[in-house]
């Protein structure tokens, strides 16, 4: 059997138990096989293709796993539910305070606390919602960015 043909059946065996059980690894160590499979396929002999995998399969074990692991598992979290609220704008329609006024939040009318017991937002204030608590909004008066 060629050597280029061995090399090109431990790739495929190597990327088959790659797809059943999604380590990565099992993926970088079928690319070194392919880089050996390259250099049998060259008429080079075994100690060349030898040499050619371990130095494919440390490059990509040092170089590329990092990076890949690290785009794999640092995403964003999806944020959903009343979590997705939080940050969003939200219009007074009755005065906010300590006692709880309403907003209007997302479309829907929500009731809402001043997220500062002390300040009293009056109706038709833009709010930006700091927390949820429950049912109520916890809501605090947009800064503008631009002062006079």
């Amino acid at each position: 059997m060629q050597s280029w043909l061995l090399w090109l059946i431990i790739a495929g065996l190597l990327g088959t138990a790659e797809l059943m059980t999604a380590t990565l690894d099992l993926l970088l160590l079928a690319i070194a096989a392919l880089a050996a499979a390259g250099v049998a396929g060259l008429g080079l002999g075994i100690g060349l293709q030898l040499l050619a995998f371990a130095v494919t399969a440390a490059a990509m074990i040092t170089l590329v796993r990092p990076v890949a692991r690290r785009h794999l598992t640092s995403h964003e979290q999806l944020r959903t539910g009343v979590a997705a609220l939080i940050g969003r704008e939200a219009v007074v329609l009755s005065p906010v305070g300590r006692e709880p006024g309403r907003v209007r939040l997302n479309g829907e009318e929500w009731s809402a606390r001043s997220y500062d017991p002390d300040l009293v937002i009056p109706a038709g204030t833009t709010v930006d919602v700091f927390a949820i608590e429950g049912a109520t909004a916890l809501v605090h008066p947009r800064e503008d960015p631009w002062p006079n």
